[in-house]
């Protein structure tokens, strides 16, 4: 029965944010863009909740920002943004990329899941996009705990050089990401990561670039979901 409420409310949730988030080129348009950033994309709860940290000098991280916490970066020296959501027909992205355009702030898109490991090709981009982004830049995803938080240890692997140990724990509850969601095979891709580099020291983009098996470490996470491959 709770399966069946939750497949009935997803389905309504999905018309919602086809009828209402597609267009800002009206009047009435904009009003039912506005309606569906606050209510079907959960804006209204991050009016006071930002989940905002920097994670190394000039790069910080964030849950979806709205025009005026966009304003408020702008004036803290932010001059560009990585949106990790993706390019999409939908309110956040459209007032998102309406509002970098009108401050001047540089306004970049890779998506990510926070569900399901990325294809390599697009992590790859991800790192890639860290070197030449212009700092202080901040990324973010809709929440902040997830794909911000993979980006984010990511971004200290590759950029900072950070160890595994360190860079890992840009996925925690600190930034209210629950691993033993589904969710969790995100913290899976590190744990894999560093179970080679115990044996087989080599950089994130080597490892990504050689060993990462998308498809065969969702199966093994799967599988395994209740346990954790991490060895400290």
């Amino acid at each position: 029965m709770l399966n069946a409420a939750h497949a009935r409310w997803k389905s309504f949730e999905a018309s919602l944010d086809d009828w209402l988030g597609k267009d800002i080129s009206t009047t009435g348009s904009r009003l039912r863009a506005v309606f569906h950033y606050y209510f079907v994309d959960h804006g209204a709860l991050r009016i006071g909740w930002h989940n905002l940290d920097e994670i190394s000098t000039g790069v910080w991280r964030s849950n979806q920002p709205s025009k005026g916490r966009l304003k408020k970066y702008k004036a803290m020296g932010i001059k560009s943004v990585l949106n990790l959501r993706g390019e999409t027909d939908r309110s956040p992205y459209l007032f998102e990329e309406e509002a970098c355009g009108e401050l001047g702030i540089e306004f970049t898109s890779v998506k990510l899941s926070a569900r399901k490991l990325a294809r390599r090709s697009r992590l790859l981009t991800l790192l890639d996009t860290f070197e030449t982004l212009e700092r202080p830049f901040v990324l973010h995803c809709k929440s902040g705990a997830d794909r911000a938080g993979l980006a984010s240890a990511l971004y200290l692997l590759h950029i900072e050089g950070l160890p595994i140990e360190q860079a890992r724990k840009q996925l925690s509850f600190k930034y209210l990401h629950l691993r033993n969601t589904k969710t969790g095979v995100l913290d899976y891709l590190l744990e894999a990561y560093a179970l080679e580099i115990k044996t087989n020291p080599m950089p994130i983009r080597r490892w990504l670039e050689v060993c990462y098996r998308r498809k065969d470490l969702q199966r093994a996470y799967r599988a395994n979901k209740k346990t954790t491959i991490f060895i400290n």
